[in-house]
């Protein structure tokens, strides 16, 4: 029975090692505007994130915990993204996979049309050096689980949430994006692509 206890030990801490936790991935905190998620940092100018649902118009509930977050983009150029340093670095050559729960309102305020989601990785603290993956654009106003895999080409510390305009829409407008309930990123058997991932899987 000790042998199977500490091999099983030796299991759960292998798995951890395998796996990179986000602080605070469900953006849990007190609703409200204008205000960055526990454990985030802003990676934009003009970055104002908001805590939802219960602000802007927005009453969706959240897919996981008691709130989410909404990302913004605004027909003077600008857009908002958030970023944090991860528990371990991604390490080059490897291949990763993680998921979250994506959603779109036709009632932010004024700021109502679709986004993408990007997501980029970089050696300090808000630098944009890979873009990891893109989502397709989110339109659906209820939650939606989507698996992206990439290929870190070095090593990475850091990781940013951006919201992006659509691809060939030659006008900047005023968007949202909604985020929640993202999982741990797990090391993959097998490198899914060399660049980032265009067409997300959806759970």
């Amino acid at each position: 029975m000790k042998f199977l206890s500490l091999s099983f030990c030796c299991f759960l801490s292998l798995s951890a090692i395998c796996q990179i936790s986000f602080q605070n991935a469900s953006f849990e905190g007190q609703p409200q505007d204008a205000t960055t998620p526990v454990g985030w940092h802003p990676c934009a100018s003009g970055t104002t994130p908001d805590i939802l649902p219960g602000h802007w118009g927005v009453y969706l509930e959240a897919s996981e915990g008691e709130t989410f977050m909404g990302l913004i983009t605004r027909d003077d150029g600008s857009w908002e993204s958030v970023g944090q340093r991860l528990s371990t670095p991604l390490e080059k050559g490897e291949c990763y996979k993680f998921s979250v729960d994506l959603a779109h309102s036709d009632t932010y305020a004024e700021y109502n049309f679709p986004l993408k989601l990007r997501i980029w990785a970089g050696t300090t603290t808000c630098s944009r050096q890979q873009l990891l993956a893109e989502s397709e654009v989110i339109k659906h106003e209820e939650w939606e689980r989507y698996e992206f895999a990439f290929f870190a080409k070095q090593q990475y510390q850091y990781i940013i949430f951006e919201a992006s305009y659509i691809d060939g829409v030659y006008f900047n407008y005023k968007g949202n994006i909604l985020l929640d309930n993202l999982s741990v990123i797990r090391k993959c058997h097998r490198a899914h692509l060399e660049g980032p991932q265009l067409a997300p899987n959806k759970g």
